[in-house]
């Protein structure tokens, strides 16, 4: 076992993202991009706090061309972000929907040095604006001639490369849930229900050292299973069930997603292939995942396998996804979507597929690309289906 990583980050850390971001703002011509995320405002300010649950306040911070982040929040987190290294903190008596901090935020942004007219905002695909699409309106007549620009992907290409003390916290909690995983087979039980198996790995889970694991979902059914996302059900487990469940677990509001497959009691024919071809896909897609290579490359290497395999379709709609302060991060590992890989980027490889009508398979792991080549952070699974019982 690694040991335990250090939790948050150093100021340099921030720095460098910050250095980063303003290379992009000034190479695309925006003079401040406001943020309103929680995954955002974290990478940006090191704001971690779990108060994001409640949908009452918005919370602002602005990205400047030149200089350090400025924070436009609600008063009850002034504190909090004053033990982060921003420094410029403007609060108002949040909530007052009236004006919950838009003339505020909107003030603060015209004091800001205008050189290009533009404001970067978070529209694009696999972003969200945590705001009242009313209040957003009110902000944007408030300042006038300001040009909009979509800064949702230069956002996701900072994100997307992970620094190392990023990557040695998803490791961590991959080795974490790896190990629950390993352990799992002494506890799962016929006749119970998903529910009450997953009840047991959600617990192993924190007693280990996980900080949370929002994000654990089950299905089962004889011989596969026809749903990755509703369960886990009060369905009870029988012999001749497959199970799977696939686990977002963190630390430090750092992600892992990875699934494990198990058989009670016995499993058919058919069954135990499928396994085996999305076992040989995910090594397929390991291969394929190189420094110059693309998600392309990667989706195109596990799908020749699935399709010989005797894949019926793939109902998921890709073969993996980013991972990092998110469960599901940009880029998606698609036909089409084509980015780069480089070092630093902390993938799912997750080849899925419909093998019999009604009856699915989904593997998955986690990886780092480095100068090598790939390298694993979640445990490999057992090359042969695990049968309980």
């Amino acid at each position: 076992m690694l040991p335990t990583p250090k939790r948050g980050f150093d100021i340099a850390e921030f720095e460098i993202r910050l250095h980063r971001v303003q290379a992009r703002m000034r190479a695309q011509k925006m003079d401040v991009i406001l943020l309103t995320s929680e995954p955002d405002v974290r990478y940006f300010t090191g704001f971690f706090t779990q108060f994001w649950e409640s949908p009452t306040r918005p919370w602002f911070v602005l990205l400047p061309l030149e200089g350090k982040p400025i924070a436009v929040i609600p008063e009850i987190g002034a504190a909090g972000m004053a033990a982060t290294w921003v420094e410029d903190i403007h609060t108002w008596p949040a909530p007052r929907p009236g004006d919950d901090g838009i003339n505020l935020l909107r003030d603060r942004i015209l004091q800001l040095p205008r050189r290009f007219g533009r404001i970067g905002v978070s529209l694009g695909h696999e972003s969200i604006l945590r705001m009242p699409a009313g209040d957003y309106q009110r902000l944007l007549d408030g300042l006038g001639t300001f040009e909009v620009a979509d800064a949702s992907m230069p956002l996701h290409q900072l994100r997307y490369v992970k620094s190392a003390a990023e990557i040695e916290k998803i490791h961590h909690i991959c080795d974490l849930a790896s190990d629950a995983f390993e352990a799992l087979p002494h506890s799962l039980k016929v006749g119970e229900s998903e529910r009450q198996n997953c009840q047991r790995l959600r617990i192993d889970l924190l007693e280990r050292g996980a900080d949370n694991t929002p994000y654990l979902i089950s299905g089962s059914g004889p011989g596969g299973y026809d749903s990755i996302i509703m369960g886990p059900t009060d369905r009870i487990i029988e012999n001749g069930d497959v199970l799977i469940i696939d686990t977002g677990t963190t630390f430090d509001g750092y992600f892992c997603d990875f699934d494990r497959n198990f058989a009670f009691g016995h499993a058919d024919e058919d069954t135990r292939r499928a396994y085996e071809v999305v076992y040989a896909a995910t090594d397929a897609g390991f291969a394929a995942a190189r420094p110059g290579a693309t998600t392309c490359d990667i989706y195109a290497a596990m799908w020749s396998v699935l399709e010989a395999g005797g894949a019926l379709g793939n109902s998921v709609g890709r073969l993996g996804h980013g991972l990092g302060m998110q469960l599901t991060e940009w880029p998606s590992i698609t036909a089409d979507d084509n980015t780069p890989l480089e070092p630093g980027v902390v993938l799912t490889l997750e080849p899925g597929m419909e093998f019999a009508p009604g009856r699915q398979m989904v593997h998955e792991e986690d990886i780092v690309i480095t100068q090598e080549g790939a390298r694993l952070l979640s445990r490999r699974a057992p090359p042969e289906l695990p049968i309980i019982g």
